[in-house]
């Protein structure tokens, strides 16, 4: 085989790699979508509560009780990330949109966001804990990691304790709102009102 007809047969390759992948580029890949279908709640189930899991902390859920709308906010159990939800309820299938927050961090990769979903269940048995079972998926993917959390008990759900005003705030609320001691501050003593200096000597 000739020169020429090397270089022809590399260029050929080369072009034909280079349009599959320009063809690959100009594609944007589906979002995955989590199949599941809403069905009804157990008797007596609510979404409202606090619900639990060692890997994402405490969980606050509540419902609008005048629409489907439904948010949330949950604190990482080691406290250096927080997240809230927004999302529509369907009988016992929520699915939302999210965003955690590294707490003190700035910058593109202080934030993540993307969209999941909960389905409410009841295990079998007596005097058992209703659980949440679902995953979150990175941007427009709502499957991805599983999150599996057990509704506490004689919990209610505070989403204001959450979060803040400021990516350093851990436990909610402005630095100078809710977190300052209560109570009217002591004027300064007069200089009569301190203590006698000691003479001399002693």
């Amino acid at each position: 085989m000739n020169v020429s007809r090397r270089l022809w047969i590399a260029g050929a390759a080369c072009a034909l790699l280079l349009g599959t992948t320009a063809l690959g580029c100009s594609s944007n890949p589906a979002p995955k979508t989590a199949k599941v279908e809403a069905g009804d709640m157990p008797e007596g189930g609510d979404w409202t509560g606090v619900y639990y899991s060692e890997l994402y902390g405490y969980l606050h859920l509540v419902r609008d009780p005048n629409s489907d709308s439904i948010e949330g906010r949950w604190l990482r159990p080691v406290k250096d990330r927080w997240g809230e939800l927004h999302g529509s309820v369907a009988g016992d299938l929520i699915k939302f949109s999210w965003t955690e927050r590294v707490i003190g961090a700035i910058g593109p990769n202080s934030t993540k966001e993307g969209r999941g979903y909960f389905k409410y269940t009841r295990p079998e048995g007596e005097n058992v804990d209703d659980k949440i079972v679902g995953q979150i998926g990175r941007n427009k993917d709502e499957v991805g990691e599983p999150w599996e959390a057990v509704k506490q008990r004689n919990m209610m759900p505070d989403l204001q304790s959450i979060g803040g005003s400021d990516s350093s705030d851990i436990g909610g609320g402005d630095w100078d709102s809710d977190n300052q001691e209560s109570g009217k501050p002591e004027p300064p003593a007069s200089p009569s009102e301190e203590a006698p200096a000691e003479p001399p000597g002693l």
